[in-house]
């Protein structure tokens, strides 16, 4: 599939409904309603959808919708010999069609009304995301980095073959890729605070280091604020101060490895605290992307292609969930560190979560607020070419059609996103 016959068509409804339509040679197309799923740690939001397929390409074929959660370890270049470094963590199958009567659900409102415009050979397809899987996550590849990147992502493939069994070319199906996201909880924890004393050789006095933030839920962007308080009863020197918030990334697969990366440092020469002396300061840092392009490794949120992405968001592990299937956990931890003249370093950690805020639910707006006409109007969900539809509580607006064009490395069309 040439990038000419990828498309992306977004229609905005007033009820922040997005519509995604990717189409294979105008003979098989999928349309999404979305393309990020909320995992509300209760649940994790259906996904639900419509494929489209030609009469004379179906034949005497079934059509086969599947979703599938990878994490990919190692760079795509490397993958000889019949060796991938993937490991697939879940794989589902739906049968469109002909649908079977065990899998058969009544129609979401997006289903309905893509079928009734659609037609006869529009079929509906569910899948219902695991709670214990991991969120959408990509590490951040080095410059020199080719193919996809490492990390977990989701992918939609749609089909058309007489069995399950029999081996398709990646070319003569549709892909998406979606996202399943958390977004921050509605109530904070309590307050990080931390301290420490360090006793030195051959005195009874002591050196005490105490650190707190003003709260621990921060959205990406915000800055943080680090208050430091030094009461230094020793005969030793507080040479500098460095503060520094730190990225943990916990790899779960045939192992667990922990990896760190700084993602935001401030180091103080300037402030010292002389022996028998008190020391009080609070220090702003934001953790950005921005500011961290350079260093491979790096987590970040499930990036969808073209557009640009942030660091990954704190991963909120529900309780008894199995680090077996998990991936890639995120975690973040601010780092005051002492630096002592003759005397080592003298630190302490503070857990924090870094998080997108819950957006805001819809508001839907009531039909008297819309001019009543008596003038048919076309609805048309495959050109979208209506200006206005009144439709219970649904109003189509005007649409944005987009195309990818000579963008560069798509050498394949599984690493366009839709």
């Amino acid at each position: 599939m040439d990038l000419s016959d990828l498309e992306r068509i977004r229609c905005i409804l007033p009820r922040g409904l997005t519509v995604y339509k990717k189409q294979l040679r105008d003979v098989l197309t999928v349309y999404l309603g979305k393309r990020d799923f909320v995992d509300h740690l209760d649940r994790v939001d259906p996904v639900d959808g419509v494929v489209l397929v030609d009469a004379d390409y179906l034949k005497d074929r079934k059509v086969y919708v599947t979703l599938t959660c990878a994490f990919r370890y190692g760079r795509e270049d490397l993958d000889v010999l019949g060796l991938s470094f993937r490991k697939d963590l879940f794989i589902s199958t739906f049968q469109a069609f002909p649908p079977l009567p065990e899998e058969k659900k009544p129609l979401t409102r997006l289903q309905e009304r893509l079928v009734k415009k659609l037609g006869n050979q529009a079929h509906p397809f569910y899948f219902t995301i695991p709670q214990n899987l991991p969120c959408s996550v990509t590490l951040q590849p080095g410059p020199e980095d080719t193919g996809k990147a490492c990390g977990v992502d989701y992918e939609i493939r749609a089909f058309c073959a007489k069995s399950m069994e029999e081996k398709m070319h990646k070319r003569n199906s549709v892909r998406l890729v979606i996202r399943k996201v958390q977004f921050a909880p509605e109530k904070s924890g309590p307050q990080p605070i931390a301290e420490t004393t360090r006793h030195f050789l051959m005195s009874d006095r002591s050196l005490h280091l105490e650190a707190s933030l003003d709260k621990e839920l921060y959205y990406h962007g915000e800055p943080i604020s680090v208050n430091v308080h030094v009461t230094n009863n020793s005969s030793k020197t507080v040479k500098k101060v460095k503060v520094s918030v730190r990225q943990y990334a916990d790899i779960c697969l045939f192992s667990t490895a922990q990896y760190k990366c700084p993602v935001a440092q401030i180091e103080q020469d300037s402030d010292q605290v002389a022996p028998s002396s008190t020391f009080c300061k609070v220090y702003t840092l934001t953790p950005m992307l921005s500011n961290n392009r350079e260093k491979r490794g790096l987590a970040l949120d499930g990036k969808l292609k073209h557009e640009d992405t942030n660091l990954a968001s704190s991963t909120i592990v529900k309780e008894g969930s199995s680090k077996e299937v998990l991936g890639i956990l995120v975690s973040y931890k601010v780092k005051v560190k002492l630096v002592v003249s003759r005397g080592g370093d003298v630190s302490v950690e503070l857990p924090f979560v870094l998080m997108h805020p819950k957006p805001p639910e819809p508001v839907t707006r009531p039909l008297s607020e819309f001019p009543q006409t008596d003038a048919p109007v076309d609805t048309n969900l495959i050109e979208f070419d209506t200006n206005f539809l009144q439709d219970d509580d649904i109003v189509f607006e005007d649409f944005a059609r987009l195309r990818l064009k000579g963008l560069k490395d798509d050498k394949e069309d599984d690493e366009a996103y839709c």
